[in-house]
């Protein structure tokens, strides 16, 4: 998937796209039914599949104080939408320049003279242009005056409960990953570097990769079954594991983050990238009668998380 971080300088191969757009926070069913409909243009125009999206998010942009909601950093979503055949991402910076711009201005030089599409798919709720005054309806307008077709996409509900990334957050937040996965259409995965912890793990026997978690809306604090998939260097490949996101109120209060230790493996992730995949809540957060006792409960967590994940 080639990936552009601005509207200019479209190379000729990827001008034509037939685009999704919007900002696929968790590419869940919702999005990918967006980006189903984009793929059926694709294929009758002859031009690539694409995405438009943003980064920041314009959330993020408009209220950088308000606290962290999103689902995926932008390389978790990048993974995502390659998986889903996107062959082009129009990663645009979304930045004082873009928020200004009028509805008219954002089709004309954006869509059209700056990326060239040739047909576009939004959902439902979709809005562009300063102060969002763009609708749906403006789109198709303003897009048929350009030569750019438009079509605007249903909502997809489960339950019968419309599928939203707010929805998604609900389910994560109390501990529920399964029914966050049952609107996602896939697990709901943090990605990012292995960085360098305080190495307790280690000291423990169960070594941990470390992960930051800024910036993100995080699942329930606790310990998980997760599957790890391993994205570069020598060991890449999926993994089963437990998985503690939170504090580590054991070692006093500390900035959240995610330690995952890998069932069966041994070797240096420090610098890898890695997606983690939470499938299962075990339990909560929890401060133990020292070490032994938190060993104790490492071993029968572990043991937990390798009976829920064996059919995986």
């Amino acid at each position: 998937m080639r990936i552009y971080h601005d509207w200019q300088d479209i190379a000729g191969g990827d001008r034509g796209a037939a685009v999704a757009m919007g900002n696929f926070d968790g590419v869940h069913l919702g999005h990918q039914h967006v980006i189903g409909l984009a793929s059926e243009q694709a294929a009758l125009t002859g031009g690539p599949l694409g995405v438009v999206t943003f980064e920041p998010h314009p959330r993020s942009f408009f209220a950088p104080e308000a606290p962290p909601f999103r689902l995926m950093n932008p390389e978790a979503r990048a993974n995502r939408l390659a998986k889903l055949g996107v062959k082009v991402l129009f990663e645009l910076p979304f930045d004082a320049r873009l928020a200004g711009l009028s509805p008219e201005a954002f089709v004309t030089d954006v869509l059209a003279k700056g990326l060239g599409i040739s047909h576009v798919v939004v959902g439902a709720d979709f809005c562009f242009g300063k102060g969002r005054k763009g609708t749906a309806a403006d789109l198709q307008r303003l897009c048929a005056e350009q030569g750019i077709g438009v079509t605007q996409a249903g909502l997809i509900q489960t339950d019968g409960v419309d599928i939203s990334s707010t929805q998604i957050r609900r389910a994560l937040t109390e501990g529920e990953p399964v029914r966050a996965r049952d609107m996602l259409g896939h697990w709901h995965r943090i990605e990012g570097e292995v960085i360098h912890g305080a190495k307790r793990g280690r000291e423990l026997g169960y070594p941990t990769a470390n992960m930051a978690v800024e910036n993100l809306h995080l699942p329930k604090p606790g310990i998980y079954a997760v599957l790890v998939d391993v994205l570069t260097g020598p060991h890449q490949g999926r993994y089963h594991g437990a998985a503690n996101l939170g504090v580590r109120p054991m070692f006093g209060e500390n900035p959240p983050n995610l330690e995952t230790y890998l069932f069966d493996f041994s070797g240096d992730l420090y610098g890898q990238h890695l997606s983690v995949a939470f499938v299962e809540f075990l339990r909560g957060e929890a401060k133990f009668d020292g070490l032994p006792a938190l060993i104790a409960q490492m071993d029968a967590d572990c043991a937990r998380a390798r009976q829920s994940l064996g059919a995986l």
